[in-house]
C-alpha cells in the first residue's frame, strides 16, 4: 500500500480544525494526503483551509457543499470520490492525532478488513481553553496526559497502551458498534464495493454504523485498531437530534437485512 487519503470532516469550528491539521502535518510517515470534507461551514474555515494549504509539504483540498442541516455521510462521499490514495482513513476536524497515528494505520490496514481506532475526550473547559491559546496537544508527553487526567480534564488515558499481539486484533470481526468516523480506516475498494455512505441517512446519528454494518454483511470484518491508534476529541456541543429515531429505525432494518449492502444514494453518483 503506497498512498493514503485522510478524510477530516469538519463543520464551523476553524479553531479545532486548525489543532486537527497541525497534529497531521507532523506525522513521522508524510505519505498521505488530507481532504476536507466541509458539511457546509462558513468562510472562516475556508480562510483557515488556505492558510494551511499554503505552507503545507502534504497536498490538502477542501471539498465543500451548501449548509442544509447535517449531511456528514454526504460530504464525506464528495470526499472520497476525488481523493487519491487507495487506503481511506476518516476523522473528525475536532481530533488531534499523535506523530504515529499515519504510521500505525498503514501498519494495521488489511485487505477485506476496516480498523476503528478509539479515543479519548477531553472535557469542556480544558478545550476552550486549549484552542483559545492554540495549544497543541499531539507532541505533548504521557507524563502530561496523567496530570490531565488526574486532573480530570481527559476522560481517559488506557489507549495509551499498546498492544503487541495482532491475534487479539480479530477476536470480534462482526461488531460493529464503537466504529465511528472520528477515527476509522478501510481500503477505498471496500468502501466503494458498499457504494460508501447512505445519503438516506441526514441528520445526526448512524450513518457511520451503517456503512460497518454494510460492510460486515459484504464479507468485510472488523479489525482492532484500539491501543493502537487512539485520537483526542475536543469536547463539543450536542448536534441537533431531531433525525434520531429515523435513522435509528433505518439502522435497525439495516441489522436485519444482510441483503441490503450497495447503498441507493451513495459515492457512485461523484465517481467520473
Amino acid at each position: 500500500m503506497k498512498f493514503i487519503s485522510v478524510i477530516v470532516t469538519t463543520y464551523n469550528w476553524p479553531q479545532a480544525l486548525r489543532a486537527s491539521l497541525s497534529s497531521l502535518l507532523d506525522q513521522h510517515d508524510k505519505n498521505f494526503e488530507i481532504i476536507i470534507a466541509d458539511d457546509g461551514s462558513s468562510d472562516e474555515t475556508e480562510k483557515l483551509i488556505n492558510e494551511f494549504s499554503k505552507l503545507s509539504p502534504i497536498s490538502i483540498r477542501h471539498v465543500h457543499h451548501e449548509d442544509r442541516g447535517f449531511r456528514a455521510g454526504t460530504i464525506r462521499n464528495k470526499a472520497v470520490a476525488i481523493s487519491t490514495g487507495e487506503y481511506l482513513i476518516f476523522i473528525d476536524g475536532d481530533c488531534a492525532v499523535f506523530p504515529n497515528f499515519i504510521q500505525r494505520h498503514r501498519y494495521l490496514a488489511e485487505q477485506g478488513f476496516f480498523v476503528p481506532g478509539n479515543r479519548m475526550l477531553l472535557a469542556k473547559s480544558f478545550t476552550l481553553k486549549s484552542l483559545n491559546e492554540q495549544r497543541l496537544l499531539h507532541n505533548q508527553s504521557i507524563v502530561y496526559f496523567i496530570a490531565l487526567w488526574l486532573g480530570q480534564n481527559i476522560n481517559r488515558i488506557t489507549p495509551f497502551i499498546y498492544n503487541p499481539f495482532s491475534f487479539l486484533r480479530y477476536r470480534h470481526p462482526n461488531r460493529w458498534i464503537k466504529a465511528m468516523t472520528c477515527n476509522l480506516a478501510m481500503f477505498k475498494s471496500d468502501f466503494f464495493s458498499v457504494n460508501g455512505f447512505d445519503e438516506d441517512f441526514e441528520g445526526w446519528g448512524y450513518e457511520d454504523s451503517d456503512l460497518v454494518i454494510r460492510l460486515i454483511h459484504n464479507g468485510v470484518k472488523r479489525k482492532e485498531g484500539q491501543f493502537s491508534v487512539p485520537v483526542l476529541h475536543y469536547w463539543h456541543n450536542d448536534h441537533d437530534r431531531s433525525k434520531h429515531d429515523i435513522n435509528y429505525e433505518r439502522l435497525l432494518s439495516r441489522i436485519k437485512d444482510k441483503s441490503f449492502i450497495h447503498a441507493n444514494q451513495g459515492v457512485d453518483k461523484y465517481l467520473l
